[in-house]
């Protein structure tokens, strides 16, 4: 990638954005044949086009007609043969320089995606175009500190030929790109880079989070990768805060901090006690409710940064309760392991309405229609796709949904992301998407298939009664208990009063969560109430657990491999020990009262 673009700053970002999205095919088309062009010596390319059509003027037509749609599994035996050792030809001219792990907790097992140097540039690109949108909207950015939590996976092992095995997150803290970022005013940070690439959670949250606290005053922006991610350092500093304080009211950090990079790194911060300071945090700290609790720690911040589409929606409720609704929550990037895909141009809107511009010199996207609730016309999943279903960026219609299909430089053909989207605008030629959700994240008992994103829609037009009793619900995931017959569907919630008048943790009327049941069941598919008519499927069940279960969901997750930067709790419970866990928490289990009414009930 020409390495000047990496330079856009400020106005010329901007321009280049005009430019990128009123010639957004034309791009597209040009990045496709380099893609082939520089791959057409590849095993898997010229298993499908001969070397020399790959040469002609009609690469792209030759490409559509011959390179088959595929998902993971059918590129999965390149990926393995690679990294045991074999040539990065199999499927790229470039060499692979690592393999990403993808977060494996919204879709079952984790994924190895190969990774080229090139792709580094490309996605600081996009990193680099989000300030200046930003100052658009809200200037001022510069004159003031960042405090964005950030978090790396320790890297425990490599493929058998020895290549790195990362998070897409820890990848990129980890790259040169990002430690020789130049050092604008919008890139003071609060947290200093050793805390943030050391590989023990709490240790780096700790840090982070004084650092957060000594520069309260400074910090003018707040968040982290995920919504999950930084209500997940809420929850620390709640139960920390006192220990956070110490450290700044005695100008030393604490014992338990270890890593000799984190010491090292705050030495210069906490170089002298500050009463003054730790008096000013606990006052706010020590009260009994916590409602806009960030707006008092951090008076001058100006929104929230994290993502907050797809089954992060569902914390959106609670980021506005510890902001108090003050604080807009800004989700500015689409971005997986496979690919980075685009920017939000519009980073004000609301969270139900966020939409990204995908950046046309990212990768090649072609799209699979689906049907009009977002699922396949045809039933894909058991056939292969035809290659003539596909749609290019130039083609696609205003209100309808889309599975995104990818080609990369890092060998990646016509791959099927597995994330849906919906066509909500355009930005001059460009069209804007919704994200919808992640496909085949679903639950089932007999024939029924309930999607991750009808899921979330049953809770959170369920989760509305709990709102006259001042109860947010915090947290969920479900189980398809088999166990008897019929199985049934389990949701797991946990709930929290945020009245600072009402005792933390009082029971809600079993009416309550009885009538939440029917609700949820009632707002799910028709093949969902058809069976649970007929009998094929029992009651729905809601287990309410207790305080701090999910966090420990989290650590859970986290011990065995997950990266607390993409972390996502799963929507569907599949292992022993996670199921385990949540039951060993419950205190309380209610049923749907009856067979749900056929047409779904509104509740307002």
């Amino acid at each position: 990638m020409d390495g000047k673009k990496l330079e856009y700053k400020g106005e010329a970002a901007l321009k280049e954005i005009e430019r990128m999205t009123k010639n957004g095919v034309e791009i597209q088309e040009s990045l496709l044949k380099q893609i082939l062009t520089q791959n057409r010596e590849t095993e898997y390319l010229n298993k499908y086009i001969k070397k020399g059509d790959l040469v002609t003027t009609d690469v792209i037509a030759e490409f559509k007609l011959h390179v088959p749609v595929i998902s993971y599994e059918e590129i999965l035996p390149y990926i393995q043969r690679i990294a045991n050792g074999e040539a990065s030809s199999l499927i790229t001219a470039q060499p692979i320089t690592e393999m990403l792990c993808s977060s494996g907790t919204s879709g079952g097992k984790p994924k190895l995606v190969p990774i080229v140097a090139e792709d580094l540039d490309r996605r600081t690109f996009l990193y680099n175009l989000i300030m200046p949108i930003m100052n658009k909207y809200i200037p001022g950015l510069d004159e003031g500190k960042a405090m964005f939590l950030n978090f790396v996976k320790s890297e425990m092992s490599t493929t058998p030929c020895g290549l790195p095995m990362r998070s897409v997150l820890t990848s990129f803290y980890k790259s040169k790109q990002f430690k020789c970022r130049p050092r604008e005013p919008w890139n003071d940070f609060t947290s200093p880079y050793q805390t943030l690439i050391c590989t023990d959670i709490n240790q780096s949250m700790h840090c982070q989070l004084v650092a957060g606290l000594v520069h309260r005053h400074q910090v003018l922006r707040l968040g982290a990768s995920f919504a999950s991610a930084f209500l997940r350092a809420i929850s620390f500093l709640e139960r920390n805060w006192m220990s956070l304080c110490e450290d700044i009211r005695s100008g030393q950090l604490s014992s338990f901090i270890t890593d000799l990079g984190c010491r090292s790194s705050m030495s210069a911060m906490l170089s002298s006690p500050n009463p003054r300071l730790a008096d000013e945090i606990t006052k706010i700290c020590s009260q009994k409710c916590w409602k806009g609790i960030l707006c008092q720690l951090w008076p001058k911040a100006k929104y929230i940064e994290a993502v907050i589409t797809g089954s992060m929606a569902q914390y959106v409720p609670a980021l506005q309760y510890y902001s108090d609704g003050k604080l807009p929550l800004v989700c500015t990037r689409y971005a997986s392991s496979e690919c980075y895909f685009g920017v939000n141009i519009k980073p004000l809107s609301d969270p139900a309405d966020v939409a990204f511009t995908l950046v046309p010199n990212m990768g090649y996207f072609e799209f699979l229609p689906l049907g009009d609730n977002g699922t396949l016309l045809i039933d894909f999943e058991e056939v292969h796709v035809p290659n003539d279903k596909l749609v290019d960026l130039g083609n696609v219609k205003l209100g309808c949904f889309y599975e995104i299909v990818v080609t990369t430089f890092a060998g990646l053909y016509r791959y099927r992301v597995g994330d849906v989207l919906q066509v909500v605008g355009f930005y001059n030629k460009a069209p804007q998407f919704r994200f919808i959700c992640r496909k085949n994240v679903v639950i089932s008992i007999d024939s029924d298939k309930t999607s991750e994103e009808d899921l979330h829609k049953s809770v959170t037009v369920a989760k509305k009664l709990l709102e006259p009793y001042d109860t947010l619900l915090v947290e969920y995931t479900s189980y398809p208990d088999a166990s008897s017959v019929p199985g049934h569907y389990v949701l797991y919630w946990e709930i929290l009063h945020y009245d600072s008048k009402m005792e933390l943790g009082a029971p809600l009327d079993t009416n309550v969560l009885e009538e939440c049941c029917i609700v949820v069941e009632e707002q799910l598919d028709y093949i969902y109430r058809l069976l649970r008519t007929d009998g094929s499927i029992g009651p729905l069940e809601i287990r309410v657990v207790e305080a701090g279960t999910f966090d420990a969901l989290m650590d859970l997750f986290i011990s065995q491999g997950a990266s607390i930067s993409q972390y996502k709790t799963p929507r569907c419970i599949k292992t022993n020990k996670a199921l385990n866990l949540l039951n060993s928490k419950v205190v309380a289990s209610f049923f749907s009262p009856r067979v749900p009414e056929w047409k779904p009930k509104k509740v307002d």
